[in-house]
């Protein structure tokens, strides 16, 4: 087939493929050519920064070379077993998966992505408890397939209802918008008595387990008070609950720690993840449970399976990616340099009265833009889309959010990237803010 040009690679993808999250009409897709660390580039040579990990997954850099090779080696050697059947790759990975997750997190399930490790999640939960109630956050996305998008609490759930019977909704803390108008200086942590008494009345007896992005993503950066994790963890005990820390965007050291609730030196029942396990270079994803969970399979049938379930190709993949954590420091490098990126945050939103809050934790940050700040107007959707123009025009490609939930431009880049090279992207997102400050009341 001889090589498409540029304008055919656009029409026939949007003529003959759906783009997800998007009004078909309207998209309007770069078309990539290659990658390489932080950069990508497009059809006709365009250079991009990725300042999002592409979908927050991309952890390590673009085409890092011992990834592929992984690969490459492991498709030449063996590429599919049934899944009743194992493989070295699947052996070592899980292994790995226990030494890296927190305490006593041992055995995993594996899936082929967030959304399907979290409907496994459900699944094992509602197994091991005899209850079928699931507790997540309103502000969550936890993924599209149908008990995934139960316990998703944004727009996006309400698109697709009736879902999943049993999922219940609860308020986040949301400090910069807080729902029960607390400021931080006078908060009693109303956000968690609030969760106690949700319990209360769905009846602490149904419910299986509470769900929880270890921080979260797509719907703000969301960073929680240091005490929430861990008064969380205290109200599941309480309760018999089971507490699922999804680490699918927050995992993989985007926070400076391997998961998210290392923060917090939280030790979830079960963790599911995805994204940043292979960093996007093949499908994988993974529900890894606590030994007590593990050892109730023992004796008892576990209805859940998949045909990839533990394919080799992702395995092989996985392994490689966690030595690349490990060997090129990316875990530290996200620590360091998310230092210095809160800081250039804080003063950036000092001079851009668009800016009404940041939020960071390792390389993992927002920038929420507003139309007032007394009054936290969120920046209409046509301004936002006036800012992604000129990112995109200055080649900086990152994730946009302009909905009802607040208007943002994320800061996610990966973890490889320099000070230098994140003031460079830095540089760029501060072009687009003027567009955004000259909206400000």
């Amino acid at each position: 087939m001889s090589k498409l040009s540029t304008q055919e690679i656009v029409n026939l993808s949007k003529e003959y493929t759906f783009f997800s999250w998007s009004v078909q009409g309207q998209v309007n897709p770069i078309p990539v050519e290659k990658a390489e660390g932080i950069y990508f580039w497009d059809t006709d040579g365009k250079r991009y920064i990725d300042f999002s990990s592409q979908l927050m997954n991309t952890n390590i850099g673009h085409q890092h070379p011992k990834v592929v090779k992984a690969i490459q080696d492991q498709a030449a050697k063996l590429c599919f077993v049934h899944p009743g059947n194992t493989t070295d790759v699947r052996a070592k990975l899980g292994k790995r998966l226990a030494e890296v997750t927190p305490g006593n997190l041992k055995k995993t399930f594996f899936a082929l992505g967030g959304a399907e490790a979290n409907e496994n999640a459900i699944k094992i939960a509602r197994f091991y408890t005899g209850r079928h109630k699931i507790l997540a956050q309103y502000r969550s996305y936890h993924g599209a397939t149908h008990g995934s998008i139960a316990l998703t609490g944004d727009y996006r759930r309400l698109a697709v209802e009736p879902t999943m019977p049993g999922g219940v909704h609860f308020l986040n803390p949301h400090c910069y918008r807080c729902p029960f108008g607390q400021k931080k200086e006078s908060c009693k942590r109303e956000c968690i008595l609030h969760l106690e008494e949700v319990i209360q009345y769905e009846g602490p007896d149904k419910i299986a387990a509470i769900i929880m992005e270890g921080v979260v993503g797509s719907n703000g950066i969301i960073v929680p008070p240091d005490d929430y994790w861990p008064r969380v963890r205290e109200i599941c005990d309480k309760y018999g609950i089971l507490l699922i820390s999804d680490e699918v965007m927050s995992g993989w050291g985007r926070t400076g720690e391997w998961f998210a609730v290392d923060n917090w030196n939280v030790v979830p029942d079960i963790i599911t993840t995805a994204k940043g396990i292979t960093s996007g270079y093949a499908p994988l994803g993974a529900v890894i449970v606590s030994d007590k969970i593990a050892e109730f399979f023992e004796d008892k049938y576990l209805y859940a399976g998949l045909t990839y379930n533990g394919h080799a190709l992702s395995c092989a993949a996985a392994l490689a990616t966690i030595d690349v954590y490990e060997e090129d420091n990316l875990i530290e490098n996200a620590k360091k340099l998310g230092n210095y990126l809160g800081e250039c945050l804080e003063d950036i939103k000092s001079r851009h009265p668009s800016v009404g809050d940041v939020r960071c934790i390792g390389l993992f940050s927002t920038i929420e833009l507003v139309a007032d700040r007394d009054t936290k107007e969120i920046m209409p959707t046509s301004i936002m889309a006036e800012v992604g123009k000129v990112l995109r025009q200055n080649g900086l490609f990152t994730f946009i959010m302009a909905n009802n939930m607040g208007s943002m431009v994320f800061v996610v880049p990966p973890l490889c990237i320099t000070k230098e090279q994140l003031d460079e992207g830095l540089a760029i997102v501060e072009k687009a803010l003027e567009v955004a400050d000259k909206q400000v009341k």
